[in-house]
């Protein structure tokens, strides 16, 4: 009795374990969604009350204060958007500015780094924090592993200090615009440092002489303080600006009928877009039926609307949607992205002789394991049956 208790014992910590190896891949390889920014997302500069520039420095994109409005120094800095003090616009950014802040502070820290000191760290996309301050002296790699949409949130619970002469470093697809710095207190970047990424700064942020920045300054409370630099929020075109999923109510019917289709289209960007039309190729119309929260008819960075179609079926059937789209702000560009579904109609002929190919390593894991507890299971089912034969 105490071998077969032992046996069925082993045979259910195999089973755990098999439980734990395929849900713990499932949960790393989750993507994090990148930072709604809103009407912040055309800024390259942003205060709450005074933007200072000394010296001849050049921006790309707009500038903004709000509820201050002082922006001194331009001439001679350069700008190539335009200058938006206490307007409409520049309200809506700072109240967009707390939406950013929050979605990104309140995402799941993915990796707790064991010291403030960033320099010499190679990372790869998550939520990163040292549950305190963050400070580089050297260069900082991020690394994408080929992913343009991978998003890297480097979240400070007090300050953010960028030494002189510091870089970040971008490898293998990572880009500025995936690149999230919520700052609790203020920014200060060291003079002749190469800067990458959106700081969120609450209160103020200082940047050195000399240093460049890719990406955006926006300060919630204080100033953004310039003298000869550099900051460019250039256009940072997606490759997954609009993405469709489509799936039916049946994949398979054994005589014609009716088929509801549904089509899900979501903003995986950071750019806001808006006239979103989705076709299908041998259905319409194609109905909208949830998803814009806010009801402005523009589909928000992350968020998804629901759409629907339904037809009458007399053969098997494959048909494409395509959802279009515009993005707003400089430039305007066209996003598109299809999806097909095919609804099978009459006897299914199933064919055999080939296990279902996956788009992961980790089914691999799943064969292995089985193989594995087959053999255990009859290993020890043997030592149990000569065992027993013994006792």
């Amino acid at each position: 009795m105490n071998t077969r208790r032992r046996v069925r014992s082993i045979s259910l910590l195999l089973a755990l374990s098999l439980v734990a190896a395929l849900i713990a891949p499932a949960t790393g390889m989750a993507a994090e969604p990148t930072v709604p920014l809103g009407a912040a997302q055309d800024f390259a500069i942003l205060a709450g009350q005074t933007i200072t520039n000394t010296g001849n420095s050049v921006i790309t994109g707009h500038i903004g204060v709000s509820p201050g409005s002082a922006v001194t120094g331009f001439p001679p800095g350069v700008v190539s958007g335009t200058m938006h003090s206490n307007d409409a616009l520049a309200i809506q950014a700072q109240t967009d500015w707390t939406t950013a802040y929050d979605n990104a502070v309140s995402r799941q820290v993915t990796t707790t780094l064991a010291s403030p000191e960033l320099s010499g760290l190679t990372l790869t996309p998550g939520v990163y924090s040292s549950g305190g301050a963050l400070a580089l002296t050297g260069t900082l790699t991020l690394d994408a592993q080929g992913d343009p949409e991978a998003v890297f949130i480097l979240k400070s619970d007090s300050g953010l200090t960028i030494g002189p002469g510091s870089a970040v470093r971008l490898i293998n697809g990572a880009r500025f615009c995936r690149v999230f710095w919520p700052v609790a207190e203020s920014a200060t970047l060291g003079a002749n440092a190469t800067f990458v990424g959106h700081i969120l700064a609450v209160t103020t942020i200082t940047v050195g002489e000399g240093t460049s920045v890719e990406g955006q300054l926006l300060a919630h409370d204080g100033e953004v303080t310039l003298i000869n630099n550099v900051v460019a929020n250039d256009w940072c075109a997606s490759s997954r600006a609009i993405a469709i999923t489509k799936s039916a109510n049946y994949i398979a019917m054994s005589s014609p009928g009716s088929v509801t289709y549904t089509y899900l289209v979501t903003n995986p960007g950071t750019v806001v877009l808006s006239n979103i039309v989705v076709t299908d190729d041998k259905i319409s119309p194609v109905t909208y039926v949830s998803g814009d929260a806010n009801s402005d008819a523009l589909l928000q960075p992350g968020e998804t609307w629901v759409y629907t179609a339904t037809a009458n079926l007399a053969a098997t059937t494959t048909n494409t949607a395509t959802a279009t789209g515009a993005t707003t702000g400089t430039p305007v560009e066209a996003v598109t992205d299809t999806a097909s579904y095919t609804v099978t109609i009459g006897p299914r002929t199933v064919t055999g002789g080939q296990l279902p190919k996956t788009a992961t390593p980790w089914y691999n894991v799943f064969l292995a394991s089985i193989v594995m507890m087959t053999l255990g299971a009859v290993g020890l089912s043997r030592t149990a049956r000569r065992t027993n034969g013994r006792d």
